[in-house]
């Protein structure tokens, strides 16, 4: 049985070579929401608590774009659907987004008032996690540049396998940012859980044959 699936026909261009959407046109799209959340708060729309709503919106969002950042590897194994020249511009929307987020917890929410903050992180799991998150995103923003793959060379691979470690803190971020436990968070605690899953039989069936051959 095989993960992997012979590649789709595309549309082509008049020169031959399949049309592919160019990457600027990722970033476009990408802060349609921040502008439409944005939008609502300064016109007021944003509900009784309009900090909270404008972090969690902005929260939401960035794992929507970590989650399809971690699918555009599954997208090609499994159907043949190559996105990854766009992977980069959906990590980088990730990190922006969470970028927003943090900055709405700590310049409308807390007002940069450090000791509460730092008294925060030490006492609610969320927030560790969150921060823990954020941090590790940080790096792998930093070196999302055609120089820095140059210079890193391997290391560069694998300082991005935090990007796994990330994602795990993300979803715990939301799951236990909420005293219930609503459907919204676990979904998308399942969905992380089952890409991170994925990576994980996909390098197990790597070991494999070499284990056999050994």
């Amino acid at each position: 049985m095989s993960f992997t699936a012979p590649a789709r026909t595309r549309p082509k261009t008049s020169t031959g070579a399949p049309w592919r959407p160019p990457r600027g046109l990722v970033y476009l799209v990408g802060v349609i929401p921040a502008a439409w959340i944005l939008f609502l708060g300064f016109t007021n729309q944003l509900g009784a608590n309009p900090i909270r709503t404008l972090e969690q919106e902005l929260g939401i969002w960035t794992l929507r774009f970590l989650i399809a950042t971690l699918t555009v590897t599954p997208l090609r194994d499994l159907f043949g659907i190559n996105l990854l020249r766009y992977r980069r511009a959906l990590g980088l929307l990730t990190f922006y987004y969470a970028l927003m987020h943090l900055s709405a917890y700590l310049l409308l929410d807390y007002r940069l008032d450090f000791a509460a903050i730092g008294a925060d992180i030490v006492k609610r799991p969320y927030i560790t996690f969150g921060m823990l998150a954020f941090a590790i995103l940080i790096p792998l923003a930093l070196t999302s540049t055609d120089r820095a793959i140059r210079r890193l060379g391997k290391a560069w691979s694998r300082l991005h396998r935090w990007v796994y470690l990330a994602a795990a803190a993300a979803a715990l971020h939301f799951v236990l940012v909420v005293k219930s436990w609503p459907l919204e968070p676990l979904i998308y605690a399942a969905i992380i859980a089952g890409l991170l899953g994925y990576r994980f039989l996909k390098k197990l069936r790597r070991r494999r044959p070499r284990a056999a051959s050994a």
